[in-house]
């Protein structure tokens, strides 16, 4: 795999390292204008997973939110949705984003609300619970081949038949000509977003936390996790929206 963003595998920050960071950010991952505000057309992607979600799962009923953050995918799913009664549970490693979190949904949905604490590689998921399962802006944290694979078998196992998993997230391009091309034109956004200041800031935070694997290379995993329906909904630079269903 071209190491592209995030570079080796070695000196990645820990799980307790990400829940202490996350834990300090809460506020601005409670607004939509500032929650993603380092990822190209983050707000156009949580419209693009919502509306998948709701237009190939039929009847959603239950929802888990994957590194859930302060809730803004869950928020989003339920207001496409157009209803009051569907359940949630919020997946995150730091418990303040999860207080956050329900705080927030409970006041979209009367549907119950539960939270999960921990890392979604060792965190226990119901088999066929879910409808639909979201995961933005966090499978990039995920190191070894092997742990990519038991993840997603993981959340294959926990979606009822016929129910769905969207993600967004960082991700690399297969050939290094093209991650190259994909760096400047990201170099170029942060650029764009903050200055040069906050381009090195932000790009430094990827090479501490973060190991994305390619595109291409997740849409394989899924077929090979027993996914079928896989659809590409954007990618723009090394950014990605995509999801697939679990067959009936």
């Amino acid at each position: 795999v071209d190491a592209g963003f995030g570079g080796a595998m070695k000196g990645k920050k820990s799980a307790g390292e990400l829940r202490a960071q996350f834990n300090a950010d809460v506020d601005r991952f409670s607004d939509l204008q500032t929650a993603q505000r380092s990822v190209i057309d983050a707000p156009l992607m949580l419209r693009l997973l919502a509306a998948g979600a709701v237009r190939l799962s039929g009847r959603i009923g239950r929802v888990l939110d994957v590194g859930c953050g302060a809730g803004n995918n869950a928020l989003m799913l339920l207001q496409t949705a157009g209803r009051r009664d569907i359940e949630v549970d919020l997946l995150d490693l730091a418990p303040k984003m999860l207080e956050r979190a329900r705080e927030r949904v409970s006041a979209a949905t009367a549907g119950a609300i539960r939270t999960l604490e921990g890392d979604v590689r060792e965190v226990e998921l119901e088999a066929g619970r879910y409808d639909v399962v979201t995961a933005a802006a966090v499978l990039h944290h995920l190191r070894e081949e092997a742990e990519w694979r038991a993840v997603f078998a993981k959340l294959f196992r926990s979606l009822r038949p016929g129910g769905t998993l969207w993600i967004s997230d960082l991700v690399l391009d297969t050939t290094p000509e093209i991650s190259s091309e994909s760096r400047a034109a990201y170099g170029a956004f942060l650029d764009r977003t903050g200055g040069e200041a906050y381009r090195r800031e932000i790009l430094e935070a990827i090479d501490a936390c973060d190991t994305p694997r390619p595109l291409l290379w997740q849409l394989r995993l899924l077929e090979a996790s027993g996914f079928v329906d896989i659809e590409l909904l954007h990618k723009h630079a090394c950014f990605a929206a995509f999801g697939a269903r679990k067959p009936l």
